[in-house]
């Protein structure tokens, strides 16, 4: 009897969802749902086929249970959208609060450690990577979370913090800790972030060039030095019996110059 029952219900649940899909809401639902997956095959070579996709993604399964659970929370109903949030984290990692606002094409990447805000707002086509927080501050109140653009890509370890704006096209490079507005069409690194346009030259929707990304902090370094290497010369020229000596330390200062140069290229320290 038990598993007769079982049965029924199993078979009532799929005809309710078959008729469910068919109607309004449910279309719209599907269709979602399909640009979804289709926004994973554009932007992840690693994706080889609609079945792994759908079996396998972490982000996608977060986003999907959020697509049932953002409806309920705008409907005000109670606790429900919350325990689907919760089973959404412990299945996948991502803990994205039923409030947020997320758009089309959304698309988050290995994912874990994503955290989403009540109040956060997120655009079309938006690249997520693991470890990303869109939180607050905790000092304020309404909104208090982010908003995203259409087509921003977001680094891995990044957060955005406080009921700031990023700009369509905007990229926010990994480990950033961005606590102002973000222009769009524009590039932001480093804690706390500074934004470096790109004039003239729309920012791709599907990656981030991690070692191409401008370092300011680097920069700020390699002007320093440049100049240090400068005076030392001029002193050579001044106090000419101390050349010998002061060679010596401006090889060493080279050093350190051509060390931080790679670094701004993305070679490390």
């Amino acid at each position: 009897m038990r598993r007769v029952a079982l049965g029924l219900a199993g078979a009532l649940a799929a005809a309710v969802a078959v008729c469910w899909v068919r109607t309004p809401a449910g279309c719209r639902y599907v269709a979602r749902v399909k640009r979804d997956l289709e926004a994973v095959k554009q932007r992840d070579p690693a994706a080889t086929g609609t079945l792994e996709v759908v079996t396998s993604y972490s982000g996608l399964h977060a986003l999907w249970l959020h697509r049932l659970a953002h409806p309920l929370y705008a409907r005000k109903v109670p606790i429900l959208p919350r325990w689907i949030s919760q089973f959404n984290r412990f299945l996948t990692g991502i803990e994205i609060h039923p409030g947020a606002t997320v758009g089309e094409g959304l698309f988050i990447d290995h994912g874990a450690g994503v955290v989403i805000g009540e109040t956060a707002e997120i655009g079309d086509n938006v690249t997520l990577y693991q470890n990303v927080t869109l939180g607050g501050t905790g000092k304020e109140t309404g909104k208090r979370h982010p908003t995203l653009g259409d087509n921003v890509v977001v680094g891995a370890g990044s957060n955005l913090l406080g009921s700031i704006t990023v700009g369509d096209n905007a990229r926010i490079g990994a480990g950033s800790v961005v606590v102002h507005d973000v222009p769009a069409d524009s590039t932001v690194v480093g804690n706390p972030g500074h934004p470096v346009l790109v004039d003239g030259q729309r920012v791709g929707i599907p990656d981030i060039d991690y070692s191409h990304l401008p370092d300011p902090v680097a920069e700020a370094l390699k002007c320093l030095v440049t100049r240090i290497v400068e005076l030392e010369t001029e002193l050579d020229e001044i106090h000419p019996e101390r050349k010998g000596k002061r060679r010596e330390r401006v090889a060493k200062a080279q050093e350190m110059l051509d060390s931080v140069t790679r670094y701004a290229g993305g070679g490390g320290i």
